[in-house]
């Protein structure tokens, strides 16, 4: 069996989903297979799969579903994987020619079951690293303290143990499809570190129909999904008070736009809840403003 499953979740990306294919057929290490989901694509998406299946280049999996958003696309994904790791490689995005062949190398040297897989980094497609590095010398973390400690900035690419990100699968919202992916990452956050490597594994591009350019909007459409995020996050038994309070306010927030009247009862932190309604009511204001504009 190969050691890593590289899955795309796509959505009418037939115009530059070439790029993550192209970059796997250069990958220098064969030890990984590509498993596209295909989250109800309206365009050539699938013909253009059943191509590359025929040109028989790399292994490639591919499954078409009905459009669940990001998160659904990310769980039937991870109900899919049979390898040992597993990473995201968004439809826009692709991989260095090595990326493969350092992550395999990274986890035989490195990788252990006390670890829930290590993190990467991410760059431009001018060689610019997305962010920040790691701090020299710190070797493992969990990824709220990545950012909420160690001030790391920007996406990093994350590689996990596919038994592990089997657990907690995202919730599924009526008439939503966006729910944070990080509530995963968070909850093995409370078990295991991740290991941490100072080498680039993805090259992005952030492009306009990308979820992370039109982050208000989901705000927007999403409110049960944001409030569900939130709620989770306020649970953290090692998050700062600071950080719950931050999302005290944006649940304030989404509850008002899911017209929740059960919002109180159902927070799991009551007392920064009221400390933050004043803060949320005007979030809440902002984003309907904000995305009126947007929509206009």
């Amino acid at each position: 069996m190969r050691t890593l499953t590289v899955f795309t979740p796509t959505y009418n990306r037939a115009y530059c989903l070439h790029l993550v294919y192209e970059s796997l057929v250069r990958q220098t290490s064969r030890d990984f297979e590509w498993l596209i989901i295909d989250d109800g694509s309206t365009d050539h998406t699938g013909e253009l799969v059943l191509l590359w299946m025929s040109e028989n280049r790399i292994p490639i999996r591919y499954h078409r579903q009905e459009n669940q958003g990001m998160h659904g696309a990310h769980n039937s994904a991870y109900e899919r994987i049979e390898t040992k790791l597993n990473v995201c490689i968004d439809s826009d995005d692709y991989m260095p020619d090595d990326a493969v062949e350092k992550i395999v190398d990274f986890w035989m040297r490195h990788g252990s079951d006390e670890v829930a897989g290590f993190a990467g980094l991410d760059c431009y497609k001018n060689g610019s690293i997305v962010g920040t590095r790691f701090p020299e010398g710190l070797h493992a973390s969990t990824l709220y303290d990545i950012y909420q400690r160690h001030g790391v900035t920007g996406d990093k690419k994350l590689v996990y143990r596919s038994e592990l990100t089997k657990q907690y699968p995202y919730p599924i919202f009526e008439g939503e499809k966006y729910v944070g992916l990080a509530y995963k990452y968070h909850m093995l956050d409370r078990k295991y570190k991740l290991l941490l490597m100072n080498e680039v594994l993805c090259v992005v591009e952030y492009l306009p129909d990308g979820s992370s350019r039109n982050m208000l909007k989901q705000y927007r459409k999403n409110p049960k999904g944001f409030a569900f995020y939130r709620q989770q996050l306020m649970l953290l038994p090692f998050a700062s008070r600071a950080f719950k309070f931050k999302q005290a306010v944006h649940y304030v927030s989404s509850s008002l736009l899911s017209r929740n009247a059960r919002w109180f009862r159902e927070t799991p932190a009551k007392f920064l809840t009221l400390m933050a309604l004043l803060p949320g009511l005007m979030l809440y204001i902002f984003i309907l403003r904000k995305t009126s504009i947007l929509k206009g």
